[in-house]
């Protein structure tokens, strides 16, 4: 079985929105943290993986929220790399209260791009052995992110140098972000989502201007594209739930 890691953290208040509650960018972040630290503690580290030239990237997200956590709160995620095949790995968190309670999950697709080329490269076993990881046959491609039929809210970025990662493109919570900022604020105010999908098309480099578009198609679901020019870079869809703010 695929080893599994735990961190604990306690939310601080310059993570949280408004009211208080973790911010799903951050979350997102935390969580691509969480795996980071694991590969580093299994000698997966930045060393190793420039032997081969390569760097991970993330191609898709599906994050599932049941509650979020609020300023103060000690949470724990636990992350699993739970399978791989020849070019992609899939993994797997969890958001644990202090109580042990299960406030939220996500599977995420990794594969690694060759620093020179721009493009997949196979995974070699000396990455990923560590993990101990299923080797299996089949591609995992997700559930798919309906079309967008109108572009009803339209924003425009740009991709800043807080943007960027260590792969000299914008991280991958910029994305949600730059989604979710396409709402009003009454409505994010009154809203919180219950699951994020997003899959990543195109890098966004420094600089770049983009088009943030969503259309609603209910009142609790919102598809998103992320645009630079003619070019679809992400996709999105979120699912919401009226939030329940505490006095």
């Amino acid at each position: 079985m695929a080893k599994k890691f735990t961190e604990k953290y306690t939310i601080p208040y310059y993570d949280c929105d408004s009211e208080g509650m973790l911010k799903v960018p951050m979350l997102i972040k935390m969580m691509i943290r969480t795996s980071s630290n694991q590969s580093n503690s299994l000698g997966v580290n930045d060393r190793l993986l420039k032997q081969f030239n390569v760097n991970w990237i993330i191609t898709q997200h599906d994050l599932q929220i049941t509650d979020l956590p609020k300023v103060n709160d000690d949470i724990y995620i636990t992350t699993q790399a739970e399978s791989y095949n020849k070019y992609f790995c899939y993994r797997r968190f969890w958001l644990h209260d202090s109580d042990n309670n299960e406030l939220a999950s996500m599977e995420s697709t990794f594969a690694l791009m060759d620093v020179s080329t721009r493009k997949v490269h196979a995974v070699p076993n000396e990455v990923i052995a560590p993990f101990d990881s299923e080797k299996i046959k089949r591609i995992k491609r997700g559930e798919n992110i309906p079309k967008l039929h109108e572009d009803n809210i339209n924003r425009s970025f740009d991709a800043s140098f807080w943007d960027i990662d260590d792969n000299h493109h914008v991280n991958n919570a910029t994305y949600p972000a730059w989604m979710m900022d396409s709402l009003s604020y009454d409505f994010l105010i009154n809203h919180q989502p219950t699951r994020v999908m997003i899959k990543f098309n195109k890098e966004i480099r420094y600089g770049e201007s983009v088009q943030s578009i969503v259309e609603k198609t209910d009142e609790l679901k919102t598809i998103h594209q992320i645009k630079s020019g003619d070019i679809l870079c992400a996709e999105g869809l979120i699912q919401w739930g009226k939030r329940l703010i505490n006095s």
